[in-house]
């Protein structure tokens, strides 16, 4: 309970205040934690951390783990939903941890005290043992794991956009090696003509 205390006091400070998702991640790093046998928040890179959505219950799977997006071993794939699939990258043991469904019903039971629901939720998630609060699934993951960690200092350039292309993420269609948007993935579309040059009128960029 004090390390479950001192976490949620850091998530705390860095999300700049506590709520039950908070919790419920940090419960979910540190029960990752004891079913691979991992001492967390880790020092090295071990331990892999794929979240389901991005907010509070992913800052405090961070904060349990110490697995960052900077780091390259928090990774998001955003389902919209409060699970996270936990790798131990030396053994290859991987779990997939989500609250029961029964939880937010049982919260009350482990806070009487609580004066509404929201409440009931912040106490009871750190009241509740793990069984209660948590289900786990061990499940494979369908990317083997030395190709989403890939290898350092591999790079490429996109034969169509001419941009560098980092950690293996390259894609070969038809003998050109281009990057995922320019493979047909990309997340957006260009507004406008883009010649290389740009300015930056009243806080809007205005391409030449």
């Amino acid at each position: 309970m004090e390390k479950l205390h001192e976490l949620l006091d850091y998530t705390a400070t860095r999300h700049r205040h506590l709520c039950p998702r908070q919790v419920l991640g940090v419960r979910m790093g540190l029960l990752a934690g004891e079913i691979l046998n991992l001492d967390l928040p880790q020092t090295d890179k071990r331990l892999l951390t794929i979240v389901e959505t991005d907010g509070c219950a992913s800052d405090g799977i961070a904060v349990a783990t110490n697995c960052w997006v900077g780091r390259r071993t928090l990774r998001v794939e955003d389902y919209g939903k409060v699970a996270a699939t936990f790798v131990d990258t030396l053994t290859g043991c991987t779990i997939r941890i989500v609250p029961c469904r029964e939880a937010r019903a049982l919260a009350r039971d482990y806070a009487p005290e609580a004066r509404n629901n929201w409440e009931a939720q912040l106490l009871g998630y750190q009241r509740m043992p793990a069984h209660a609060l948590l289900a786990v699934q061990s499940v494979k993951l369908k990317t083997p794991i030395d190709r989403i960690i890939s290898r350092p200092g591999r790079k490429a350039m996109c034969d169509q956009c001419g941009e560098e292309i980092i950690n293996e993420r390259e894609v070969i269609q038809k003998g050109l090696v281009l990057c995922r948007a320019c493979a047909g993935g990309a997340y957006y579309t260009l507004a406008v003509p883009v010649s290389g040059q740009y300015q930056v009128e009243q806080g809007a960029v205005v391409c030449d």
